[in-house]
């Protein structure tokens, strides 16, 4: 797959070190719900591109949305990008999230945390628009952690937690579902391993499905940074290429 250069529209600190990027380019028609793309700092000892997930798109409009956290030299030279400016872009990249037709008129719960909300909001918009009754569950550290919660009203009802009580619930996600009481047809999740494991092992009678957050160096396949086991014996996947979107019963985390 060839690089793309993709412009800047706009950019927007919406919590702490959270931003969101917003950029145009053709290639946005192709888009996915749980997709990524993979982004080169404009630095040359910073190789690496960084995956970042896609939080939205306007097709129409031919601009997408990315919500990303600072972490490090890469993700801080990103957040200097200014309308304008152009982003040297890969992707989009992976399988995402399947909206199917038969999910209209069932319930559907979505599962994020931290940085693993930003894919939900655009297949909770899609499943919403199918008729879909969608329950966001976003699960953040703390009160200055928190964004979207508006934006993801407008589609379903959103429950937020955190884990120093100062928004929402105190705790975690599952402090919140546990409280639920019905069951959802299906789940999707996205968020630290940790979590998706307890999402993995509550919804047992529901269709779930996880995006893994790995660390990945191509994006594309060929390094194996991000295999990750199978729950047959002896299977791999590679995260950027098979996932990052896997059916709960595929991989064992």
């Amino acid at each position: 797959m060839e690089a793309k250069k993709m412009a800047v529209i706009r950019q927007t600190e919406i919590a702490d070190r959270v931003f969101e990027l917003v950029l145009g380019g053709e290639d946005v028609l192709k888009m996915q719900p749980g997709q990524f793309l993979m982004i080169k700092p404009n630095r040359q000892d910073l190789l690496l591109r960084r995956p970042i997930s896609i939080a939205a798109y306007d097709k129409e409009r031919s601009e997408c949305t990315l919500i990303y956290r600072v972490e490090g030299d890469g993700t801080r030279q990103m957040a200097q990008l200014e309308a304008g400016d152009s982003a040297d872009v890969l992707g989009p990249l992976g399988n995402g999230f399947s909206v199917k037709e038969d999910l209209a008129g069932k319930q559907v719960l979505l599962v994020g945390g931290g940085i693993g909300v930003p894919p939900l909001y655009q297949l909770g918009k899609e499943l919403h628009a199918l008729g879909a009754a969608v329950t966001f569950v976003n699960g953040f550290s703390a009160k200055k952690d928190i964004f979207y919660e508006v934006e993801m009203a407008k589609f379903g009802e959103v429950h937020i937690s955190t884990v120093d009580g100062t928004y929402g619930t105190q705790g975690f996600v599952t402090d919140i579902t546990n409280q639920f009481d019905w069951s959802p047809d299906a789940v999707f999740s996205c968020g630290p391993r940790a979590m998706l494991q307890a999402v993995q092992t509550s919804f047992q009678e529901a269709e779930v499905y996880l995006s893994l957050e790995e660390r990945m160096a191509c994006g594309i396949g060929a390094c194996y940074a991000c295999v990750c086991k199978g729950n047959e014996a002896g299977k791999q996947f590679k995260v950027c290429q098979d996932g990052p979107v896997f059916n709960a019963n595929e991989v064992k985390l």
